[in-house]
This record gives C-alpha cells, sequence and structure tokens, in this order.
C-alpha cells in the first residue's frame, strides 16, 4: 500500500473498517428503527451536519444542475443501493446476499468498461479472489431465497454500481465535501419517500442501544465512511474503491465472534486469508522497470 497516497489509504481503511463495522450497528438499530427510515434518517442528518459545516466555512451552495446530479447519483447509490437491499434480505438469507454484494466490484468493472476504463489483469485477478473468498466465507449459511427478493439485491448491486460510475464520468456534483453532503440529502429523502411509500412508522421509541447504533451510523456509516468512499471513487481504481465489498464482511464476521458469540471455523479462517489475498492484489503495484542505469530520480532523458 505504498504506493498510495495517505489519504487514499486513510479512506480505503475507512471503508474497510467502519462499513464493516456497521452490520453489526445496523443489527443493533433494527431492533427499534423501521429499516427505509433508519437509512433515509441517517444520510439526512449527516447530509444536513456536513452541509450545514459546510456553509459555517463559507462553501457556496450548489448549483441546480449539481443539486439535479447530486439527486440521481444519491438516489442510484442510498435509495436503489440500499432501499432495495433492505428490501431483498427480507426474503434472502444473509449468506446469498453477502455473495450478491460481492460481485459489486465486478458489476463496477462492467459499467465502468461501458465508459472505456477496464480494469487489468492484476485487478481482474483481485476481483476473482475477492469474490471467490465471500463465497466461502458465505458457503456455511442457508441460501434460501425468494426470486423477488433475489432480483431486488440484483438491482441493489445494480444500482450502487451505476451511480458509482455515474459520479465519475457523467454527473456534475458539487466540488468536494459539498458534493458528498448534497448526495446524502438527496439519497436520504428518497429513502425517506420511500418509507412514507411504504408505511413506516415515524414516531420511534427506541431502546438507549438502539439510538447509540443511529448514532454511529450516521457519524461514521455515513459522514465518515461514505465521504470516503466518494473520495475514493475519485482517486483510485475502481477495482480497489470497491474491495470494500469483500472485506466487509471480513470484519462483519470478526466482530460477531467478538460481541454476538458467533463461531470462526476453519471454512470461515480460509475465506478470511483469501480476501486477504484479494486485497494485496489490488493494493499493490508492480515495481517499474529500470530502464537505465544513467538515470536518477528526477530526471529526464
Amino acid at each position: 500500500m505504498r504506493t498510495l497516497p495517505k489519504l487514499s489509504l486513510l479512506a480505503l481503511l475507512t471503508t474497510y473498517l467502519v462499513w464493516g463495522s456497521t452490520y453489526l450497528a445496523l443489527q443493533i438499530a433494527l431492533v427499534s428503527f423501521p429499516p427505509f427510515f433508519l437509512m433515509g434518517s441517517r444520510f439526512c442528518v449527516a447530509g444536513i451536519l456536513l452541509f450545514a459545516w459546510l456553509k459555517f466555512r463559507g462553501v457556496p451552495n450548489p448549483t441546480l444542475r449539481e443539486w439535479w446530479d447530486a439527486l440521481v447519483v444519491g438516489t442510484l447509490l442510498l435509495g436503489g443501493g440500499m432501499g432495495l437491499t433492505a428490501l431483498g434480505e427480507q426474503t434472502v438469507s444473509s449468506g446469498l446476499t453477502a455473495v450478491f454484494i460481492a460481485s459489486a466490484p465486478l458489476m463496477l468493472a462492467l459499467f465502468a468498461g461501458f465508459f472505456g476504463q477496464w480494469p487489468s489483469r492484476r485487478e481482474w485477478l483481485g476481483i476473482a479472489v475477492g469474490f471467490s473468498g465471500v463465497a466461502l466465507l458465505a458457503s456455511g449459511s442457508d441460501f434460501t431465497a425468494h426470486p423477488a427478493g433475489v432480483l431486488a439485491v440484483l438491482g441493489a448491486v445494480a444500482c450502487w454500481s451505476l451511480g458509482s460510475v455515474l459520479a465519475q464520468n457523467k454527473m456534475s456534483l458539487a466540488p468536494g465535501s459539498m458534493g458528498f453532503a448534497s448526495e446524502m440529502l438527496m439519497g436520504g429523502l428518497s429513502l425517506l419517500i420511500i418509507a412514507l411509500l411504504r408505511g413506516e412508522n415515524f414516531v420511534i421509541q427506541a431502546t438507549a442501544p438502539a439510538w447509540y447504533a443511529w448514532g454511529y451510523l450516521v457519524v461514521a456509516g455515513s459522514l465518515a465512511a461514505f465521504s470516503a468512499y466518494m473520495y475514493l471513487l475519485s482517486r483510485v481504481s475502481n477495482a480497489l474503491a470497491s474491495s470494500y465489498a469483500y472485506v466487509n464482511p471480513l470484519i462483519a464476521v470478526v466482530l460477531g465472534a467478538s460481541f454476538a458469540a458467533e463461531s470462526i471455523g476453519a471454512r470461515e479462517a480460509l475465506a478470511m486469508l483469501i480476501i486477504l489475498g484479494s486485497v494485496v492484489v489490488l493494493t499493490t503495484k508492480k515495481p517499474a522497470p529500470i530502464l537505465s542505469n544513467s538515470l536518477l530520480p528526477g530526471e529526464t532523458s
């Protein structure tokens, strides 16, 4: 990882560790919060906080075009990506959901390829190894599913991947953190609209642990990790930015074993090694060949 700039490395580790821990936080929060309201409220609050901070610092508002593009990207990433995942998980087992979500780097690579950004051979290798690791990790789970749930989860992965590619190539988002704030606001709003249409209860009587988990999702899961992911999309390859899809289940398994009395067997240990191998492939590069001993760093021929 020495080839990565420090900020890119920090953003990568943030998506790995924080999004991996949100599985446990979501499990705690969903005891008291309905799913779409939970996700919509966390992103709206995070977007409002970030927007207010940026305005305090004098950052200009997004233009109408940037608000519109934030609505498109935010709806795809959050409304479609997270909303359809929540809908699908009602009838799709967690193991099968993990495998579908692990296909995100592959689908992201295909969408990016339509814009002429195909992964390198090394990145294809990392994608394949990471997917096989997650499949092995989930192989001990129940793989039951309803066809409608499968379509919902596949749609979630497609929405997330398409939104990520559009954010890179086609959409005129506001620069810097204002772009992140506008995306969270628009995406959170779309989730709340879905929650309203589904008739979810907006009057919450949550337990203290559920409120703590909700707060963690707002600050760490939304403000920190989502902003880190959007930063990565503008700085590193699609394959590396989406490698969180392999590492997050690994982090979730470790946290589940530590705090939820879940067990880790030989299969899980082997899967973790395979997933870590895919991360090594995606985060390392072959050293550039030395063409001539007559050239020193900084010199040109």
